[in-house]
């Protein structure tokens, strides 16, 4: 599925993942290939990428979070996500 992070400065990241784990107001919730659509707020907290491999270009914006798994974070302090397709699109800041 494909993933599109930015804020209002620069685009944070964009490329194919194989899930996403973000920050809702009533918890963390997980959105998987051919999750149904949906928009939703976002709090403070991280967003993270569960993915084989990151871009180079954009890795730079990304904490690893351990060796063995292939997650990579990203902290915001708000936003809001919409996923439709297999595509998703999060406005952060």
């Amino acid at each position: 599925m494909n993933i599109k992070i930015l804020t209002p400065e620069y685009v944070v990241f964009e490329g194919e993942v194989n899930s996403v784990l973000l920050p809702g107001k009533n918890g963390e919730f997980h959105i998987m290939k051919n999750h149904a659509g949906i928009v939703s707020s976002l709090v403070g907290g991280k967003v993270k990428l569960y993915a084989n491999s990151i871009d180079e270009a954009y890795a730079k914006n990304f904490t690893k979070e351990n060796d063995k798994d292939s997650v990579f974070s990203y902290p915001i302090k708000s936003g809001v996500v919409e996923f439709n397709h297999d595509k998703g699109i999060i406005l952060c800041e």
